[in-house]
């Protein structure tokens, strides 16, 4: 049980940790809002309430799917090349520019919702691409391999908190970061950090694809 939360822990993480709309939106509110410091967790929240719901409606839909070998065969393959081209491109994008967050966040840069933490965790995450996509094909492998079903609620309820910490463990930091007065993070450090995930998310890729290759599931 132990490896359900350590792995669904780091995919989320990795994922957090690139530059995306949540972020955007997380330095927005941390520097605009009475209680700044405090808006990475109700942003975290926000997101972690449509994941749950996402979690429960997908493993509900699929069930019937996740009966067929084909469709398992194909979710594992296409999820884990999905994982190794986020990599790649998270590693090209390291090397092309040097990486520094930008925490001078004004109000043309938020393209759409500017209100409510909570809210806004829901809206930008349901309205980036990267998102949906990730979790119609990486996720579904993840919560295959991982054998994360909705009878087995020990396995479900780890997954889950394992995916939320891994925001958690970002978004919150860097909101009371920014709300205290933080100008920019190291963005050497920053570099390493991205081309370490991103080479984590090409051998973890690659390692889910052959996994379903050579020892397919059984029903």
């Amino acid at each position: 049980m132990i490896e359900i939360l350590t792995i669904s822990f780091l995919v989320a993480l990795t994922g957090a940790l690139s530059p995306g709309p949540v972020l955007t939106f997380t330095i927005y509110k941390s520097l605009k809002s009475k209680a700044g410091y405090l808006s990475g967790l109700f942003i975290v929240l926000g997101h972690a309430l449509l994941e749950f719901f996402l979690i429960i409606l997908l493993l509900l839909g699929a069930s019937l799917f996740f009966q067929n070998i084909i469709f398992l065969i194909s979710v594992g393959i296409v999820g884990g090349i999905v994982l190794i081209i986020f990599g790649i491109f998270t590693i090209r994008d390291t090397y092309k520019k040097q990486y520094e967050v930008d925490f001078n966040i004004n109000e043309q840069d938020i393209k759409g919702f500017k209100g409510n933490s909570f809210i806004g965790g829901i809206f930008y995450s349901i309205t980036n691409p990267y998102w949906i996509f990730w979790w119609s094909s990486t996720a579904v492998l993840l919560m295959i391999n991982l054998k994360v079903s909705l009878n087995e609620p020990l396995g479900l309820f780890l997954f889950f908190l394992g995916h939320e910490l891994g925001d958690f463990v970002w978004y919150v930091p860097i909101s009371i970061f920014v709300y205290f007065g933080g100008k920019s993070l190291n963005p050497k450090v920053y570099k390493y950090v991205l081309f370490v995930c991103g080479a984590f998310m090409i051998i973890f890729g690659a390692y889910l694809t052959l996994n379903i290759l050579i020892f397919p599931p059984t029903i």
